[in-house]
């Protein structure tokens, strides 16, 4: 019997038991097998649970449990470690037709994977705000300035941060603002934050590498002040480079 054969068989519901599997009389052991196969299930919904608890908010749990059966056995986990299943979960919700009329869910899902990859990323120490103020502007413009490794970008159409935000505990309700969307984590619990008018070029323009100046020049009518104000904020500048 192969691996993939018996995790095909451990997914699938109505797949007969993988030949070989016997109990210690050496007689076929159907029932060992569906609880092996309903605690592997469970372990997956409960790792999709937890991996993405505004999605299961929104949609309620009893069809997040549901649609997280057909989840993982359309998408089974590619690796050993449980807190990492689920990237291909936004791609899913694109084309599952119950969710269709939630357009805004897919990109929920982006934004909890990123706030979970920002939380397990590196350390960096930031930039004090006073270094940046201490620049004359020209030399300020002529700077590459590196960001921290904990910082995610998502663009977006969707009011998601909002959404985000309405659904944390004790969390206060922004306004349901559409746009792109930066993740921040200026100590140990990353979260999201709106991003200004150009903000989303200009940062890109910044991890590529550019100056200051040549990314605010990608980014046409960006609100330099705001921006920056922001990623100071955030702990998330860590580096001047001229």
């Amino acid at each position: 019997m192969s691996q993939s054969a018996f995790a095909q068989a451990v997914l699938m519901p109505d797949a007969p038991l993988p030949p070989g599997l016997v109990d210690p009389q050496g007689r076929p052991a159907p029932r060992r097998f569906d609880v092996y196969r309903n605690t592997v299930a469970a372990s997956l919904v409960a790792a999709l649970e937890e991996g993405f608890p505004v999605v299961r908010q929104l949609v309620g749990a009893p069809f997040f449990a549901a649609m997280a059966l057909v989840v993982l056995r359309a998408h089974p986990p590619e690796g050993p470690v449980l807190s990492g299943y689920g990237a291909a979960f936004p791609t899913f919700l694109e084309q599952f037709p119950p969710v269709a009329h939630l357009g805004y869910l897919p990109d929920m899902a982006r934004l909890e994977l990123l706030v979970r990859d920002s939380y397990h990323a590196a350390d960096a120490v930031p930039l004090a705000a006073e270094a940046l103020a201490a620049l004359p502007v020209p030399a300020l413009l002529a700077s590459r300035i590196g960001l921290a490794p904990s910082l995610r970008l998502m663009p977006s159409r969707w009011p998601v941060q909002a959404i985000w935000c309405a659904h944390q505990a004790g969390g206060a309700e922004p306004p349901m603002q559409p746009g792109d969307v930066v993740v921040l984590r200026p100590e140990f619990d990353p979260r999201p934050h709106l991003l200004p008018a150009g903000g989303l070029a200009v940062i890109r323009g910044l991890h590529a590498g550019l100056t200051l100046e040549a990314a605010l020049d990608a980014a046409p009518g960006a609100d330099l002040t705001a921006v920056l104000t922001l990623l100071l904020r955030g702990r998330a500048i860590v580096e001047l480079r001229r």
